[in-house]
């Protein structure tokens, strides 16, 4: 995500650091050349000659100039300035009872899908949602809803067939409530492919009849300046309280979500930053700041890391790696483990410097046919490796739709990789063994 944007405000800020002193014309070619980065990214044009004034006043001070180390300075001064366009401070959700959420946007911005991520996310924050659907107009809109409940087992609301009037359903859905366990109550609204009055008076009776304590605007980051423009249409009528950024992770210019905290006054409260259902997160102005300044984000790659392996996991890989005990079944178990932690590339860009390291991608295919090679050997050939013969090999190529060729090479690297943890073991025992004669 926001690759373009990274790649050309890295350069800048490389060429400002390299630098032992820093002029007013450095700042000022520096700004010029930010500011064209911003618009190339697809920033609303006020958005960006806004911020880069704020940038430029602090970045000219006497104090900054005169520093020690005035290019890092300055790009401090840009990541504080680029966390408070993003929104400051995480903006978490009002859960006030009787909790009610209103899902608004235009069609295909991933409304009901979003819908859906939220309650998965509030269930697992020991929340109890329940899912109702308010989209009389797009056919299987209540279907698709139902079926995303059933994946992650939360109640759906369904309207009867033929309903025709929204404010009825949200009236039926409020007394069908009352009989459930869920505390939280999110609405999936219809939405049209542009902003209309129709939709938007719609949605304002519903609204005003359901009194919500949050209403969350959904928008597709990769539409960048119209999103922006819906963005400004919907708050005009509806007040919302914050929005949802969804297709985060493949939008590479970013306008969109660095422009509409600013032309909104509403905060960026979830993102969505995949296809799956747990691929949603909360917004971070300040973690997304250095991840599109190449300083990485470690605090979120922890979270993940922690949600998707236990201590105990952990510490049990970490001895059977140190005494080289490990084998395939432990190999399936670690490759298991970071598919949990999303799409690779998104991992990286967690890790700072890595980010947006030129031409370089995951080759998601490779990383399924090694997993395909696995899968195919039988448990007793996972393990112990050292079963795998030539007819072996060639039967585990034919299993898994590769060649041979493609067999020996990850059987060879494991070995390598088996060899190489066996020998740092040995050398760790030599150095306590060392140690220990000379108490």
């Amino acid at each position: 995500m926001f690759s373009l944007l990274s790649d050309k405000l890295q350069d800048v800020f490389k060429n400002l650091r390299g630098q032992g002193q820093i002029s007013e014309a450095n700042v000022q070619e520096a700004m010029r050349a930010v500011r064209m980065a911003l618009l190339e990214a697809d920033v609303e044009f006020s958005v960006a000659k806004t911020f880069i004034a704020r940038v430029k006043e602090k970045a000219l001070g006497e104090a900054v100039l005169r520093s020690v180390t005035p290019g890092q300075q300055i790009v401090k001064i840009f990541h504080e300035e680029l966390t408070t366009l993003l929104g400051g401070n995480e903006a978490p959700l009002n859960l006030a009872a009787p909790a009610r959420i209103l899902i608004v946007g235009l069609n295909g911005a991933g409304k009901t899908t979003s819908s859906a991520k939220l309650a998965n996310w509030l269930k697992k924050q020991g929340r109890h949602p329940l899912l109702i659907a308010c989209d009389l107009y797009r056919p299987a809109a209540v279907e698709q809803l139902a079926t995303l409940g059933r994946q992650i087992n939360v109640p759906v609301y369904r309207p009867n067939a033929g309903e025709t009037n929204v404010l009825n359903v949200a009236q039926e859905a409020l007394e069908w409530a009352k009989g459930q366990t869920g505390n939280i109550q999110i609405f999936d609204t219809a939405g049209r492919q542009e902003v209309d009055e129709a939709l938007l008076e719609e949605v304002r009776l519903l609204k005003e009849l359901l009194q919500p304590q949050e209403t969350l605007l959904v928008v597709d980051a990769a539409t960048g300046q119209q999103a922006v423009s819906v963005a400004k249409r919907f708050h005009e009528v509806l007040q919302i309280t914050g929005l949802i950024l969804t297709k985060l992770d493949g939008d590479a210019r970013g306008g969109a979500a660095l422009s509409m905290r600013e032309v909104t006054q509403r905060p960026i409260k979830f993102a969505g930053v995949g296809e799956k259902l747990d691929q949603f997160e909360p917004f971070y102005p300040e973690r997304l700041a250095g991840r599109i300044l190449g300083m990485g984000d470690i605090v979120s790659l922890v979270e993940k890391a922690s949600e998707a392996i236990t201590e105990a996991d952990a510490k049990r890989m970490e001895e059977r790696f140190r005494r080289a005990e490990f084998d395939f079944n432990d190999f399936l178990e670690q490759f298991k483990m970071l598919r949990k932690l999303g799409p690779l590339e998104n991992i990286l860009a967690m890790l700072p410097g890595m980010g947006n390291l030129k031409d370089f991608s995951v080759d998601e295919k490779q990383l399924k046919r090694t997993e395909a090679i696995v899968l195919s050997m039988t448990p007793a050939e996972r393990g112990n490796p050292d079963l795998l013969n030539a007819r072996r090999r060639q039967r585990i190529a034919r299993g898994s739709g590769v060649s041979v060729t493609d067999v020996n090479d990850l059987v060879h690297r494991f070995g390598s990789m088996r060899k190489m943890m066996k020998n740092m073991g040995q050398f760790k025992k030599m150095m306590m063994k060392s140690q220990r004669q000379r108490l």
